[in-house]
């Protein structure tokens, strides 16, 4: 189970990282001021920062000479701008580091990757980090190293036409050129571009790393005028939100960022994380490329944005659904931020891996599998869309039909499941049980459009799913099992009472929920299986899975065990990083995050479950206090 701290490896916690976005990429930062991954232009391209995967993979260091662990680290409140402060015997400074957002600048040419309706403001490309000096002097170091393509291609630097003060790395064979401004003097060694001064009270210095023909600023006061701004557009989207007054408002508010930030704007894609193969086991296997979309998250998407009031993301992400929906005959359970289908995988074996975890993969072989349960994910995507509009887009409908028609053409056949088991196909009850979520909530639409027949057809198909899986899915206990085969428990099998299967206080599904709180749980926390159990295709152990612990909670509440829903609540929210983030996993004897970080679904889950404590604390679970109720909920 997990593994130990090792307190002499050169890679951070990975809880530890600060995360950065401009809703086209993403960027990771070390406690030492070291920028270990970002991806360009987007989200899903080859690295050009990728230390967290091999300490030569290319990093970018501001901060002081002498020092690798800051004094304090926050978020500016409202906002996706990390601040590090650096206390050293001799002086204090303050760092902030940001990816630049300002006016939207596509006023004369047409952006060739927009796909949803423009809004007031876009991604500038600009990495921007600053400096103040607030007391005594200190010694400020800048090191920036890139390694093109996932650490294969070095940079070659050279001058501009502004002196010492920018340099433009180039990688052979690499269409792409990073611009380093900086109002620091900067200097070349072979693939670095160093600086170094001496900053005293009052002293400020910044410096920007850009990859577009946008403008990077020049001068502090430029920098530190886009920085405000890039601040005050976070805070004044998180001020559109509807947040119930709660102590637990912040996790709400930084989850909310964090899944705006794992959007990919253009498109309207959420990606699964901003990473790829930061291992769910120390030193393991289970190491994947998470940076795409994922069709089943869509439910639980739809449902945390609408309630928290994001209309507009909600919307775009369930136009990104419905776009690879419409055009595709056969719906993945994956695609690219733009929509791309093949996401062939490839194993970078020159890369050390995190902490020594091999292999590092690019792309997702997932993206093949026959899953189920996207047909469900979807339907209920559209549901959940059609209740927050009181109707139903005539587009949408032949895609919704298609959608139906898949799943009651493939229920009974085995798939891989919501885990995506590299084993063999079984009949997994989590799959079952959303392709009845397809039927049931197509035959409600079918309802709503008054085309009474074909609503009659899909829940007469419904029932059969439904009474299929009450006979084959149930174990002797009374308990939902994982698949037909096996009396093996599911951390899947939470979506049960989620997704309205039965009704929360059938004995059945009350026996599963407390089954795996007690059985398939280490110190509380939930493993979504365990792996002598299942056949997985994989070796080795695993840690609890964040985002079962977080249905569980949600679950409990259901069933009207409240306290402990609390209480677990309570526990896993205390889990959160320092700066209020979450990975996939979780050693729960160490405390450590394990996987790709950070992780959408699990903050999704989050949203999911405070929401349902906050409701049952001021007893209207089955009311509408905010925006929408639960996922399949009437």
């Amino acid at each position: 189970m997990g593994g130990e701290f090792c307190e002499s490896s050169p890679y951070p916690p990975i809880a530890d990282y600060g995360f950065l976005s401009d809703c086209e990429t993403t960027a990771l930062v070390a406690p030492s001021g070291n920028v270990e991954w970002l991806c360009l232009p987007r989200m899903d391209s080859p690295s050009v920062f990728a230390a967290i995967l091999d300490r030569d993979a290319g990093g970018f260091r501001l901060g002081p000479a002498d020092l690798t662990v800051p004094a304090a680290r926050r978020y500016l409140p409202g906002t996706m701008v990390l601040e590090t402060s650096w206390g050293t015997r001799t002086g204090w400074i303050i760092v902030r580091d940001l990816l630049l957002i300002g006016p939207w600048h596509h006023d004369v040419e047409l952006s060739n990757t927009h796909r949803r309706a423009p809004t007031d403001y876009d991604a500038s490309h600009v990495l921007l980090r600053t400096v103040r000096c607030v007391s005594g002097e200190v010694q400020v170091t800048l090191d920036c190293e890139p390694v093109f393509d996932y650490g294969r291609r070095p940079a070659h630097w050279a001058y501009t036409g502004h002196g010492y003060h920018q340099g433009v790395a180039r990688g052979d064979g690499v269409n792409l050129e990073l611009k380093l401004t900086t109002d620091m003097r900067l200097g070349f060694e072979a693939s670095r571009a160093t600086a170094r001064t001496l900053l005293r009270e009052g002293d400020t210095r910044f410096c920007a790393l850009s990859w577009t023909v946008h403008e990077p600023p020049y001068t502090f006061a430029d920098a530190y005028d886009r920085l405000v701004w890039t601040a005050h557009h976070w805070q004044h989207w998180l001020a559109r939100g509807d947040f119930p007054d709660h102590a637990w408002r912040r996790f709400l508010e930084r989850s909310a960022l964090t899944l705006k930030g794992l959007t990919f704007a253009p498109t309207g894609a959420l990606v699964a994380a901003a990473t790829t193969s930061l291992p769910e086991t120390p030193g393991g296997d289970r190491n994947w490329d998470y940076r795409y979309s994922w069709i089943r998250d869509s439910t639980f998407a739809l449902w945390g944005l609408y309630t928290l009031g994001f209309d507009w993301e909600a919307d775009d992400f369930f136009w990104f659904i419905a776009d690879v929906a419409e055009r595709d005959e056969e719906l993945q359970v994956m695609y690219g931020v733009d929509g791309e289908r093949d996401l062939q995988e490839h194993i970078l074996d020159y890369l050390d891996g995190y902490e020594g975890a091999k292999p590092v993969r690019v792309g997702n072989a997932a993206h093949k599998h026959h899953q189920h349960d996207v047909w469900g994910a979807v339907l209920d995507s559209f549901y959940i869309h059609t209740r927050s509009r009181d109707r139903l887009d005539e587009r949408i409908w032949p895609v919704l039909r298609r959608q139906v028609e898949d799943a009651l053409r493939h229920w009974r056949e085995p798939d891989r499941g919501i885990w995506e088991v590299r084993g063999q196909p079984k009949h997994f009850t989590s799959s079952k049980v959303m392709c009845w979520v397809a039927a049931d909530r197509g035959a409600r639409l079918a309802r709503l459009r008054r085309d009474f027949d074909l609503a009659a057809r899909w829940q007469a198909a419904a029932d059969e799913i439904h009474a299929d899986v009450c006979a084959h899915g149930v174990t002797e206990r009374g308990i939902f099992r994982q698949h037909y085969d096996t009396d093996a428990l599911d951390g899947s099998l939470l979506l049960i009472p989620l997704v309205h299967f039965l009704p929360p206080d059938d004995p059945r599904v009350r026996n599963t929920v407390l089954a795996i709180a007690d059985e398939l749980t280490v110190d509380d926390l939930v493993m979504r299986y365990l792996p002598k159990e299942t056949d997985d295709g994989q070796s080795g152990e695993e840690s609890t899975f964040t985002i079962c612990s977080f249905w569980l909670v949600s679950a409990l509440t259901e069933i009207g065990e409240e306290l402990r829903a609390r209480r677990l609540c309570e526990k896993v929210l205390s889990f959160a990083s320092p700066l209020g983030l979450y990975a996939e996993e979780i050693d729960p004897v160490t405390g450590r995050h394990l996987g790709n970080f950070p992780q959408a679904f699990t903050h999704l889950a989050l949203i999911n479950a405070v929401i349902h404590i906050i409701r049952a604390e001021r007893g209207s679970l089955n009311e509408k206090p905010w925006r929408t109720s639960a996922p399949g909920s009437l």
